[in-house]
């Protein structure tokens, strides 16, 4: 059973921090990793990616140079490490799990059920 489950939300101020982290279990093979979001009334969008060894990363224009994620394949974790932290950041925040395939991340194909980040 493929399972994939974020913790670490919350609320924070702006120009806060916090740290997700997402547990991936069932599952082998070489993958990509990921965060999504989803404000209300909008749509969802990619926040970042890593390759499966972890060389590769891609950001969404809006948090390059304040996110940062990283994952840790001996225990099948993901985290995305969150700083000055903006109110339109707020959002569900959803682990994902894509194909590697030719040197990319493909789109994600398993989702977990989502943590909640508020910035006020």
């Amino acid at each position: 059973h493929v399972q994939l489950v974020e913790s670490g939300g919350g609320s924070v101020q702006a120009g806060g921090s916090l740290r997700l982290s997402c547990a991936a279990s069932g599952y082998t093979g070489s993958y990509c990793m990921g965060w999504y979001r989803q404000a209300p009334g909008k749509e969802r969008e990619g926040v970042a990616r890593m390759s499966p060894g972890g060389s590769l990363t891609y950001y969404a224009d809006s948090v390059k140079g304040r996110f940062t994620i990283s994952r840790d394949n001996n225990n099948q974790m993901a985290y995305l490490q969150m700083n000055s932290l903006k109110p339109e950041d707020t959002g569900v925040y959803y682990c994902t799990i894509g194909d590697w395939d030719a040197g990319s991340c493909d789109a994600a194909f398993l989702w977990g059920q989502g943590t909640q980040v508020t910035v006020s």
